[in-house]
């Protein structure tokens, strides 16, 4: 599900994991194809697709709480949620990693950290040991998390962002661009800077 840029660089990931993709579901103006594979406009299709036989489903969607309720309604009608993991990613045998996961190219997920289900976890970003991404979650390219932190359900860390041990990063929070995590982030709130501050969304 998902007919965009994430789309593209997740149906590459999928690919790349020997997985076929047959198509791409997009929304109800959407149509041609998404790096090849072709373009279904409109959600119905999902319902369609299951009476078809198909089983398994990837929701490529960037925005988290859009992909959360998308992935409710596939769930909802007996699909499979698969990851879409790159072979260029590194990932400790001792982390736990959900279903309907993101992990990009050049990602290193360190030991006994947790990937909740739906989390991205995009190219060249760093958790370190004992890290849990909550689920829908999106860490952008390039973030790196030092140990023991904690980033809540559908939390968006922006490109390049920085985080120290032991930080908290609550639910349905937005991280800005190059910031440097130092301190607890509460829900619901945006934060920027060097040192991030935090802000009312």
């Amino acid at each position: 599900m998902g007919a965009g840029g994430h789309a593209k660089v997740c149906i590459e990931l999928l690919r790349a994991s020997g997985k076929q993709v047959d198509f791409a579901i997009g929304a109800d103006v959407d149509s041609g194809e998404c790096v090849g594979v072709p373009i279904l406009a409109g959600d119905a299709n999902l319902a369609r697709l299951r009476r078809e036989g198909y089983t398994s489903v990837f929701i490529a969607v960037g925005s988290n709480s859009l992909r959360e309720k998308l992935a409710g309604l596939a769930t909802e009608q007996g699909y499979i949620l698969v990851n879409a993991i790159s072979p260029n990613a590194t990932i400790s045998p001792t982390a736990s990693v959900g279903s309907g996961v993101a992990i990009m190219a050049g990602a290193v997920i360190n030991a006994d950290s947790t990937i909740a289900d739906l989390a991205i976890i995009n190219t060249g970003t760093t958790v370190d040991h004992d890290c849990r991404i909550g689920r829908a979650a999106h860490l952008a390219p390039q973030c790196a998390l030092a140990g023991n932190v904690l980033i809540g359900e559908r939390t968006f860390l922006g490109i390049g962002t920085k985080v120290i041990p032991n930080v908290i990063v609550e639910s349905d929070s937005i991280v800005g661009a190059g910031s440097v995590v130092i301190s607890n982030i509460g829900r619901g709130v945006t934060a920027l800077g060097v040192p991030a501050r935090s802000r009312l969304k």
